[in-house]
């Protein structure tokens, strides 16, 4: 059988942008990430090819978002003095602006788009871009530490080919702004497992955002009660996900991987850890279907790097060591971080706070099964329920 050939998406140029030193979002983390793989070995696998980036070309960019608000990036990208305009999201503590604002933002799409390029073309079976995943970006607004709506750009590149898409989302935020996109198509399946909106960022992703028009039914939201643990996360993949993706049977699959569902993430409430994470990952790599993946979220420095070296071994066929390479741990020991280990013991919430999220779930699923599933599964055949 032949390997896997895989692609990663990297460029050091990510190092020059910050969003600021009391900001959650971390650039940083890509150096992180890249030097735990390249501890592990996984830089010079045989089947597997490392891509620079350049900045995503304008044309693409406003198949999605407007023009007055990238002009307005533009312009805020290169000015020298703080600027802010709350209409289109700008300047805020959330979203602030600096310079080489659009830089960054457009290298990072631009990085998406390579990995698009690379799997819509035949010429890898996965990408994997650790900087993409901006998926809170909106049309005409900058929303959730998001600038550029990197997937949505990618997307519509591989709509306008003719490309039938699923986007999965197991960040621990909603991703509404690829959903915004993509709300009346039946050309792109989102699925988005998620903290609820209930109480949590963005506030969007219930169970009744299901598509207008044509897209009726192909807008799939799991929204996930704090505390929700390995095993419940595993029930909303395994009875929704799966199932939706093998009946839809996508071109292309695209999925947004952010390590924020990590029972330590500073910023969540969810108590996922590296065995679900990897199970997913894995689940994905059986449907042989081309794959594109983005970083997304994940503000412990360590557990995103960890996920994302998790990750590309799945995607290159590779069983990794649970302890970390010793030369790793004394990098990583001379800025503060105490972290031995690559995977997650197994980890189960409180009994209390499980049954509250486990019979959340379970009503989700089954409202799900209920509207979603007899036009999906009715329109593009069947599939294990």
């Amino acid at each position: 059988m032949r390997c896997r050939r895989t692609a990663l998406i990297y460029s050091p140029l990510f190092g020059n942008f910050n969003y600021g030193d009391d900001h959650p979002f971390k650039l940083q983390r890509n150096r992180m990430a890249y030097d735990l793989l390249d501890a592990y070995g996984l830089l010079n696998l045989p089947n597997m090819q490392i891509h620079d980036c350049q900045p995503v070309p304008d044309d693409l960019v406003l198949t999605f978002h407007d023009p007055a608000y990238v002009s307005r990036l533009k312009e805020f990208s290169s000015a020298d003095e703080p600027r802010a305009d709350f209409r289109f999201g700008l300047g805020d503590a959330e979203c602030p602006v600096f310079k080489g604002l659009y830089d960054c933002a457009a290298l990072g799409a631009g990085a998406t788009f390579e990995a698009v390029r690379l799997v819509e073309e035949g010429r890898v079976d996965t990408a994997f871009n650790l900087t993409g995943g901006w998926h809170h970006a909106h049309r005409a607004k900058a929303s959730g530490f998001s600038y550029l709506n990197d997937a949505v750009v990618a997307i519509n590149w591989l709509v306008a080919r003719g490309r039938r898409v699923v986007y999965l989302d197991i960040d621990a935020h909603h991703g509404d702004g690829v959903q915004e996109a993509y709300y009346d198509t039946d050309q792109v399946l989102t699925i988005s497992l998620h903290e609820s909106g209930i109480y949590f960022y963005p506030g969007t992703g219930f169970e009744n955002e299901t598509g207008e028009g044509r897209g009726a039914g192909y807008s799939v939201n799991v929204p996930l009660l704090a505390h929700t643990d390995d095993a419940i996360y595993m029930k909303a993949f395994d009875e929704v996900a799966y199932p939706l993706i093998a009946a839809y049977n996508p071109d292309i699959i695209v999925t947004q991987i952010g390590a924020d569902t990590f029972r330590t993430d500073p910023l969540t409430n969810l108590e996922i850890t590296t065995n679900s994470y990897i199970e997913i990952l894995q689940k994905i790599t059986r449907f042989k279907i081309p794959w594109v993946a983005l970083g997304g979220g994940g503000y412990d420095l360590m557990n995103t790097a960890r996920a994302w070296t998790l990750a590309w071994g799945v995607m290159n066929d590779v069983e990794l060591n649970p302890r970390l390479p010793p030369a790793f741990i004394d990098k990583i020991a001379a800025h503060g971080y105490q972290n031995r280990v690559l995977l997650d013991a197994p980890h189960w919430a409180e009994e209390a706070d499980r049954i509250l999220a486990l019979a959340a779930v379970e009503k989700s699923i089954a409202r799900i099964k209920k509207t979603i599933f007899p036009g999906i599964l009715g329109n593009h055949g069947n599939a294990p329920v």
